[in-house]
């Protein structure tokens, strides 16, 4: 299929700033393609459990978003979708998408039938594989599109269980994949990020300790929809931690892994240090950092977290972990001390940085980096970044970048008509 005349804007990544680009063109009146390698839209965003400024649930915002998705008529969503090829022209640039095979249609009702008989069991990626779901399912409660998708590869050879529990004939294990070409007048990509991997991390315990986790990871720790059911426990035994340690620049400010400063990794922490003591009152959490950096309003967060009783905030940097008896032991420097100490905590909580996504397999555009390995906007050949594709940055401001964005795009487009 050829998309023409009038040349839509093409948006790669359906995440917040993704959606959020699409959404502001849309509503401006230009006609806005947006393309996710994902099933269903949301990206990191809704693995959060709660996110500033107001500290709720990812959830009702993207619901919001969601409803203006399907109402507006100039947006057509490409799910399962990547870039395999863009060439530039004279009035923008003509992609080549490949669409992989949905093998659960729209005739789904999410009744969970196929889901009770499907024996083939795979990591939840929504959870970031800390437990394991039936190879069709519900991606995640907040899923849009809501219907099922199905991790083909992990079929039992000649299994068609799902396919005879199914009662609406929406499951097609032969379905194909394709491929369009869409002729865009602009491209926005906010194609996100990924967390710096811990394992890259091992003298702080990333990779090597059952109870040293990533921050994303007790991000769905705290969730209803997340592995324990929204409990916090220590992943080794299942039991509530008592006392929690929280790392901050894991890998970050550091010119052996991440040089820069990802900029919401103390906010992170401290929302996450509320999470611990809303559920585990009696809790001991300590906070070790570098610099504490909470711009703007978002002072009041860490003055109220500073001042909760049963919390600490320590000026020094963590270099060693390793297990003890009944925990983990921490080798720090108190550089207001001045002296090096041991410190115990029974869960560590690393708050990693946000590498963009465009350091790892970029899409086939002409795009410029930066030296961090982050996006550059390239106006000469209509193509814009937004959110966290071109620079470490929160929620609101990811809304606010794909909202400036979308304004560059379309006026871009007005230049190329």
């Amino acid at each position: 299929m050829n998309v023409s005349s009038p040349r839509p804007l093409l948006v790669v990544g359906a995440g917040i700033a993704g959606i959020t680009a699409a959404l502001e063109a849309a509503e401006a009146g230009k006609e806005a393609i947006l393309v996710e390698r994902e099933q269903t839209v949301g990206g990191r965003v809704l693995r959060s459990h709660q996110y500033f400024p107001k500290l709720c649930p990812p959830s009702c915002g993207m619901e919001i978003n969601v409803r203006r998705l399907e109402k507006n008529p100039r947006i057509r969503a490409l799910m399962g979708a990547r870039v395999a090829k863009a060439d530039r022209n004279a009035d923008g640039w003509s992609v080549a998408i490949a669409v992989s095979p949905r093998f659960v249609n729209e005739r789904c009702t999410v009744c969970g039938e196929c889901a009770k008989v499907c024996p083939a069991k795979v990591p939840d990626t929504f959870n970031l594989g800390m437990n394991e779901v039936t190879a069709i399912r519900l991606p995640h409660p907040d899923a849009w599109p809501r219907r099922f998708v199905l991790d083909r590869s992990a079929c039992p050879s000649g299994c068609k269980a799902c396919v005879d529990a199914c009662a609406y004939d929406a499951i097609d294990l032969n379905a194909a994949g394709r491929e369009e070409t869409i002729e865009a007048s602009a491209v926005v990509l906010a194609t996100g990020w990924s967390p710096y991997p811990i394992e890259k991390l091992p003298e702080l315990g990333g990779g090597r300790f059952q109870d040293v986790v990533a921050n994303v990871n007790f991000e769905r720790l705290a969730s209803p929809s997340g592995p324990t059911g929204g409990k916090i426990l220590r992943p080794s035994d299942g039991t509530p931690p008592k006392k929690i340690a929280f790392v901050q620049c894991a890998g970050s400010r550091d010119v052996n892994h991440l040089p820069y400063c990802s900029a919401v990794c103390c906010l992170a922490s401290l929302k996450q240090a509320t999470y611990v003591k809303e559920q585990i009152p009696d809790a001991e959490v300590t906070m070790y950092y570098i610099d504490r950096r909470a711009p703007g309003r978002n002072e009041d967060v860490l003055t109220k977290v500073a001042a909760t009783e049963g919390v600490k905030l320590v000026k020094g940097k963590v270099g060693k972990i390793e297990e003890c008896s009944g925990g983990l032991k921490l080798r720090l420097e108190d550089v207001e001390a001045g002296r090096i100490l041991d410190a115990f905590a029974d869960l560590v909580v690393l708050a990693t940085g946000m590498v963009s996504s465009l350091k790892g397999e970029k899409p086939p555009f002409e795009i410029g980096m930066d030296d961090d390995g982050f996006g550059l906007d390239n106006p000469g050949a209509s193509l814009f970044i937004a959110g966290v594709a071109r620079r470490p940055e929160d929620v609101a401001a990811s809304v606010r970048d794909a909202t400036g964005a979308a304004a560059k795009a379309l006026a871009a487009a007005r230049r190329s008509a």
